[in-house]
């Protein structure tokens, strides 16, 4: 909204007004605006839930210290999405069909995660919106961003090719923008790969069936991460950490993907308006990390599924934008483990109860964070030792060292070919 109006001041020679063309200075104003915004009305917001007592209902599962969490306020995602929305609202360009997007994506998982945790406090009970609702609105939203993505002629690239000279090679750029179903693939000399490549029997409508094999991908990657995203958030701090470390690679990754100058010494596809997905990324890290200010442990608030379906779901449409969605298992490591456990884990069970009659464990308890809560010895003799629990407050920042290592590990693998 304002930047409109500093274009106009600009246009009338008013000193200091064309500041607002530089996207780090607006990315710079939506850090401060959404830890200012997270941190003032996050008191308020959790004052106000409760005394609505929209508590957090706990299952007693014998984990240390876990029913001290009852009756801690939920729904505190909102303050998240709150703190995101205002600053990108404010600062950001709202003719980027980027933007456009991420608003979009917001809003819809917010809504779609405030209703789930609406339905578990009105019915006192853990189950909430039915599976099937959430995956079919993950699935929605996902098929919106595909679609946008094809059809907008804003959303182009400029191809990367390599010229060799002699001993040096010199990266240039395609003279038009493209419209193309490429996307960067880690660890290999041309890390440029087209999805209508799988189809090249189709001959001329390969890259229509690109098209669709890249929309099918969006809707696969929004609906994994979001639902990852939502089973890591189990410890205070937990999943507003991971997503803060993941938001900061992210915002690196679409400056780098939306500077020419910075994607031809990288050798990586030039995106044309991405770089203004930073602002959005600023708002993102600055909400996750005011969140945490409440959410750390002893956490006075839990996002709920209205902040970790939101989280996820940012996360994931983000990478698709800047054609980074294959790098996700290495970025979003924490979310691929924490929902491999859940998912080994129910997996081997239900075979062994085929089996043998009675169903085995892999783990103490799944996701892979209340494993190492769980005191005694190992299940079904696989961890033999007995195992002493470790404190909360420890896992979590275990898990933060591990999410930075994989967030460096994924810059990185830019250069590594």
């Amino acid at each position: 909204m304002l930047y409109p109006l500093f274009q106009y001041l600009d246009g009338l020679d008013i000193p200091g007004m064309g500041v607002f063309r530089y996207i780090s200075f607006r990315s710079g104003l939506a850090l401060i605006l959404s830890l200012f915004i997270s941190t003032i009305i996050g008191r308020r917001i959790i004052s106000r839930l409760q005394k609505m007592q929209i508590g957090e209902i706990v299952r007693n599962l014998g984990l240390e210290g876990q029913m001290s969490k009852k009756g801690t306020p939920t729904m505190g995602g909102i303050i998240i999405i709150i703190s995101i929305l205002i600053p990108c609202l404010l600062v950001a360009r709202l003719d980027n069909i980027y933007i456009i997007l991420m608003l979009v994506t917001t809003v819809w998982l917010g809504a779609i995660g405030f209703l789930d945790d609406y339905m578990k406090l009105k019915y006192h009970n853990k189950e909430g919106l039915h599976g099937k609702f959430k995956i079919f609105g993950q699935v929605g939203l996902g098929l919106i961003v595909g679609v946008t993505l094809y059809l907008s002629p804003d959303v182009v690239i400029r191809e990367n090719i390599t010229v060799q000279h002699d001993d040096t090679m010199e990266v240039q750029y395609m003279p038009e923008n493209i419209k193309s179903t490429q996307t960067t693939i880690p660890f290999v000399k041309n890390n440029n790969f087209d999805y209508a490549d799988l189809v090249p029997f189709l001959g001329e409508h390969a890259q229509m069936a690109g098209w669709i094999i890249f929309i099918l991908v969006t809707i696969f990657v929004v609906t994994a991460v979001s639902n990852a995203a939502n089973l890591t958030d189990g410890l205070d701090g937990l999943a507003t950490g991971s997503s803060a470390i993941i938001g900061v690679a992210l915002a690196i990754l679409a400056y780098l993907s939306g500077h020419i100058a910075y994607a031809s010494y990288l050798n990586i596809m030039y995106i044309p308006g991405t770089a203004e997905l930073v602002v959005f990324s600023c708002a993102f890290i600055g909400a996750t990390i005011g969140f945490l200010w409440y959410n750390a442990f002893p956490a006075q608030v839990f996002m709920g599924d209205t902040g970790s379906l939101t989280l996820g779901g940012i996360i994931a449409v983000f990478a698709v934008i800047i054609h980074k969605e294959l790098l996700i298992p290495l970025l979003c490591g924490i979310f691929l483990i924490e929902a491999l456990s859940v998912l080994m884990q129910v997996s081997y069970f239900k075979y062994t109860k085929h089996r043998y009659g009675e169903g085995r464990r892999i783990f103490k308890m799944t996701p892979l964070h209340h494993h190492f809560q769980k005191s005694g010895e190992g299940v079904d003799a696989v961890w033999k030792k007995p195992f002493a629990p470790i404190p909360e407050s420890k896992i979590v920042i275990r898990f933060w060292i591990v999410g930075i290592i994989l967030a460096v590990l994924t810059l990185v693998t830019l250069k590594i070919r």
